[in-house]
């Protein structure tokens, strides 16, 4: 552990000796339809050594975390269990709160699939169909977004709205859901689009933005409120929420974003709202937002992840077809990060919110997330029963970490 943080809690004990159970009995329910696929590839569902307690992926975090490179939580489970659970440094250091292995943490562009998952289940529902324009449903946007841009397209990121601007930070602190709410429709109806829908992929938070305008629209209910109760209600997940920034600020399980600044210091973005960072969009601070919306910034837990991931390959969320609908790849397009050249990679794809690929020859559905102090991803191993989650509350690199997880989890 960082020298600067306080003596370890009970929870961080448990998760220090690597077993930090999802209930009293530690497991969910019973095993995930493909519970017959191994870790080891072979049918025998045995623990590899590297991924057990004191194990190499054990032993890399710490180092990193030794060394200030890692800030958050990281957890591995198998089957439901936790295998493997760890949390360093400090969620909050104005009151000297520590990092837990249950700590909830703000997933920025990692909670998009939540989007996908409330838009999949409104067309289980017969609300709405993936062909459907923007203008079947929402009104007020120009005619080449009513008229041309599909469900199908945002969900996929082939909708065309990408306009740069989108990506320039907002200095303007919101003070309620309404106004955040009414801001994003504006945007929304400005946008123009830079190519034509459906012949190009490229990441299109402004899509998310609408999808989540759509859900609300369509079903009734505010979007926060659909999610909390088609997905992480259905799912368990009870640490999970779309807070606004004075649960943020109030909260002491929740995680502040600890913004890198050009004198290398870090600040507290949620308490320093005219404060940005200088990692991704420089200037930026995603507690300014007031509350997250369809393109991010839901709030989760690890465990409450691993949760998610065994109610989804149970069907619990959606109908078996509409599962599918959800994990399977849709469209192909360049990876979102690049990386040295790895030949056990496969090609990039996007599915109804994850995405979508292989890793020596294995699938799994993912999402990351980044926003000014913090890094998200998770990943669901779809037949190795094996679920990942990394969440750090520092401007640092978790690329390097989601490489080691792949590369031992697929072995």
């Amino acid at each position: 552990m960082t020298g600067h943080e306080a003596a370890p809690s009970r929870r961080t004990a448990l998760g220090l000796l690597g077993a930090v159970p999802l209930s009293a009995g530690g497991l969910l329910g019973a095993a995930p339809r493909s519970a017959s696929a191994s870790a080891a590839g072979d049918g025998s569902g045995r623990i590899p050594a590297d991924l057990r307690p004191g194990g190499a992926f054990d032993r890399y975090i710490r180092d990193l975390a030794e060394r200030d490179q890692f800030s958050g939580t990281v957890l591995l489970a198998h089957r439901g269990r936790h295998v493997l659970a760890r949390a360093y440094g400090m969620a909050d250091k104005e009151r000297r709160i520590p990092n837990e292995p249950d700590t909830v943490y703000a997933m920025a562009s990692a909670s998009k699939p939540f989007t996908g998952l409330a838009v999949v289940r409104l067309a289980e529902q017969r609300k709405l169909r993936f062909h459907d324009k923007v203008g079947d449903h929402l009104d007020g946007f120009p005619a080449q977004i009513a008229e041309h841009v599909t469900i199908h397209h945002m969900l996929t990121h082939t909708s065309g709205m990408t306009d740069p601007t989108n990506d320039a930070p907002d200095p303007h602190v919101f003070t309620s859901a309404e106004e955040r709410n009414r801001h994003l429709a504006a945007r929304a109806r400005a946008q123009t689009l830079r190519f034509t829908p459906g012949t190009r992929k490229e990441y299109s938070s402004m899509g998310y933005e609408v999808l989540g305008e759509l859900v609300a629209t369509v079903s009734g209910q505010p979007f926060h409120e659909y999610v909390r109760e088609h997905v992480f209600a259905r799912a368990g997940m009870v640490d999970s929420a779309y807070h606004t920034r004075t649960e943020w600020l109030a909260n002491e399980r929740i995680a502040h974003p600890y913004m890198l600044q050009e004198d290398g210091s870090r600040v507290d973005g949620v308490r320093h709202l005219d404060k940005g960072g200088v990692g991704g969009v420089p200037g930026s601070n995603s507690a300014r937002a007031f509350i997250g919306s369809g393109g991010g910034n839901g709030f989760t837990t690890a465990p409450d992840l691993v949760r998610f991931a065994l109610a989804l390959q149970r069907d619990e969320l959606l109908k078996r077809a509409y599962t599918e609908l959800f994990v399977n790849a849709k469209v192909s397009g360049p990876p979102l990060r690049e990386g040295p050249a790895d030949p056990r990679r496969g090609e990039a794809f996007h599915a109804y919110g994850p995405t979508a690929s292989t890793y020596n020859d294995q699938r799994y559905i993912s999402h990351g997330g980044g926003i000014a102090g913090g890094s998200t991803n998770w990943s669901i191993y779809l037949d190795l029963d094996w679920v990942a989650v990394v969440l750090c509350n520092h401007d640092l690199p978790i690329e390097p970490i989601i490489e080691q997880e792949r590369s031992r989890i697929t072995a």
